[in-house]
């Protein structure tokens, strides 16, 4: 099963949202992340969700979507021409002693430390799932308190698919 990312341009009206996810469970697609924010123009917003599938079931996912009334627009965000990120913010245990080494990992991915604390401090990545990952792996030897994903979130590149509404 392939990872597939929809990028979606719909109303920001009251329960866009909830029709969307519904959509995705009565027909038992699994939803795998889900972002969604407010565009440039105040009255669309975009919907970025991530789902598994082979090729009929992303043609089954696109035709679904594409009969929602508050959908305005629905791409498929490819690998090759697209630009995907995603957030993840990872609270790590962290006393004087191991404080040093844990920064000095964070600093290997160009991340940001955003807290610290007597006890720990909070560590901010923006990448792809990988470099996420890699992070989180390269911290195994300490303790991972708490961890945050935001989900993923794309656009496809250059302007040839930009809709103006």
């Amino acid at each position: 099963m392939d990872t597939i990312i929809f990028s979606l341009l719909v109303d920001n009206t009251a329960g866009v949202l909830s029709r969307i996810a519904g959509l995705f469970s009565r027909r038992a697609y699994n939803i795998d992340s889900l972002t969604v924010g407010v565009t440039a123009d105040p009255r669309f917003s975009r919907m970025t969700i991530v789902s598994r599938g082979d090729d009929l079931v992303l043609r089954q996912i696109v035709a679904q979507l594409r009969k929602q009334e508050d959908v305005r627009d629905v791409k498929v965000l490819e690998r090759d021409s697209s630009v995907v990120r995603e957030l993840i913010m990872i609270k790590v245990m962290a006393d004087v002693k191991t404080r040093r080494d844990v920064i000095a990992i964070a600093d290997i991915f160009r991340a940001n430390i955003v807290d610290v604390q007597k006890d720990s401090l909070i560590i901010e990545l923006t990448g792809g799932q990988s470099k996420l990952s890699a992070l989180i792996d390269m911290l195994g030897d300490y303790e991972i308190a708490e961890i945050a994903r935001t989900g993923i979130t794309g656009l496809s590149r250059g302007s040839g698919d930009v809709v103006y509404l």
